[in-house]
């Protein structure tokens, strides 16, 4: 099994996921009492929330980037940034650690795509959906593209991201709110969604969604157990 390197705490909401899944989907393929190899780097997440929201990329660049040396020097193989928002400067984090980096919108896209879809709705945060660094990796290296929703309902979601889902606050107003913003991509054209926001997955069901839905999270971390074990036998207990 491949050692992973896992950038965490981006909140620690959305990293319990990772952790837990990463661990179920070893559990699943190899059977028995088998378990991830994992290296985690949970960051505080308030100075770097304050970095995104100062326009302070290059020093966020450079405390991820510290942390994945650290995780290379614990033995780590690869790296995992669990987060839509910090793939913002996952180009400079690769190049720092040296290491493969399992990018999230690799995962998004082959999902999007094995679904016969090409035109999907995008959930994150404002960062994630006003910048182009995940709208652009799906367009050029998978040909789909992205649509994002008016002002009015980025701001909602940036509020229910950070105010609510980072602090552990899961509202059912809130995912009525998202419905509703969903149903407006939906007239916009959008053939699927995606919950773009590792934290999204805490509000909404994919599977409950008036669209196909994908979860960037859950797609992610299936992403780095074929990763982890690509070539090992399943079922090995």
């Amino acid at each position: 099994m491949r050692t992973l390197g896992l950038l965490g705490g981006l909140s620690w909401e959305s990293t319990l996921v990772y952790y837990r899944e990463l661990n179920r989907g070893v559990a699943q393929r190899l059977g028995g009492l088998h378990s991830a190899s994992l290296r985690l780097h949970s960051l505080d997440f308030a100075p770097v929330a304050a970095m995104q929201h100062e326009g302070r990329w290059d020093a966020a660049a450079d405390l991820l980037a510290s942390a994945a040396g650290g995780l290379r020097d614990a033995g780590a193989e690869g790296v995992l940034i669990a987060s839509n928002t910090m793939h913002r400067v996952a180009p400079a984090v690769q190049r720092a650690c040296g290491l493969p980096l399992l990018h999230i919108g690799d995962a998004i896209g082959a999902a999007v795509r094995a679904a016969g879809l090409t035109r999907i709705g995008l959930l994150g945060t404002r960062f994630t959906m006003e910048q182009d660094f995940l709208r652009e990796h799906l367009q050029r290296q998978h040909g789909v593209e992205m649509r994002v929703p008016g002002e009015a309902d980025r701001a909602t979601l940036q509020h229910l991201i950070y105010e609510e889902l980072c602090r552990g606050t899961v509202r059912d107003a809130s995912r009525q709110a998202s419905l509703a913003i969903i149903d407006r991509l939906a007239a916009d054209g959008a053939q699927g969604i995606v919950l773009g926001c590792t934290e999204l997955g805490l509000l909404l069901d994919p599977a409950a969604l008036p669209l196909p839905g994908f979860d960037s999270t859950l797609l992610h971390v299936q992403q780095a157990v074929d990763w982890m074990l690509d070539d090992l036998p399943r079922g090995d207990a």
